[in-house]
């Protein structure tokens, strides 16, 4: 039985860098979290064995069938807060091209979310939210340097899929947070990055502890800035 405080939190991709950093967050401070992963790391293992903490492993979030055994995973159980945090990228080029690593991205970044969301509608309520890790890289305006069209195709997707969300599940009191954690020293960059997951973690977890359904569709950075589409 949940205490009266205690939230449930489903994190995909959480077995490492900003997603483990964000279950760590959710965890401590007494949340029951479902960590969706492919493959559960050690670190995330033994959070497991100190917290209110389920592993939900070998979820392949583009693929159907791994969605459908998510579904069943969470049978019944009643979601506070369902982010969306598994995310690939690769680096593309005019003179680079692969197709199907752009379709792979699309799959996983754009896609998957929104499959994701779409499956698990009867598990949230009203007063859930919704959150969708993507990147400023996705901004058209912001773009100024061009390349990696796949991830910059899949996240402007992605962010297009989180204001139509937004719109949506208005009615129903659902609130969609669409956040860039800034750039984060993560395996996904090979650590380059100006801050830690950690910090990403606890900005984005305070961003969403805050929103509400005045700024559900909103497009932020994890420092609160509003960023242009």
């Amino acid at each position: 039985m949940l205490e009266s405080n205690q939230s449930v939190v489903v994190i995909t991709g959480a077995n490492r860098g900003i997603g483990l950093a964000m279950a760590t967050i959710f965890a401590n401070r007494g949340d029951r979290v479902f960590a969706v992963c492919r493959q559960g790391s050690a670190a995330l293992k033994q959070l497991s064995q100190q917290y209110s903490l389920t592993i939900v492993e070998n979820i392949d979030v583009a693929a159907e069938q791994d969605i459908q055994q998510l579904c069943s995973k969470l049978s019944g159980v009643d979601i506070d807060l369902l982010i969306n945090n598994a995310g690939i990228l690769r680096d593309e080029s005019l003179e680079h091209f692969d197709t199907k690593q752009i379709e792979a991205q699309f799959q996983v970044n754009a896609l998957a979310p929104l499959r994701i969301c779409q499956k698990l509608q009867q598990n949230l309520h009203r007063g859930s939210k919704i959150a969708l890790i993507t990147s400023r890289m996705g901004s058209i305006t912001d773009n100024t340097s061009g390349g990696r069209y796949g991830y910059r195709m899949s996240k402007a997707a992605l962010n297009i899929a989180g204001m139509s969300l937004a719109k949506d599940l208005y009615t129903k009191g659902i609130a969609v947070g669409i956040y860039h954690p800034g750039y984060v020293q993560t395996d996904m960059v090979n650590g380059r990055g100006d801050i830690s997951a950690e910090i990403a973690a606890k900005r984005l977890v305070a961003l969403m502890d805050g929103l509400t359904m005045e700024d559900s569709g909103v497009f932020r950075h994890s420092n609160g800035d509003v960023l242009p589409w």
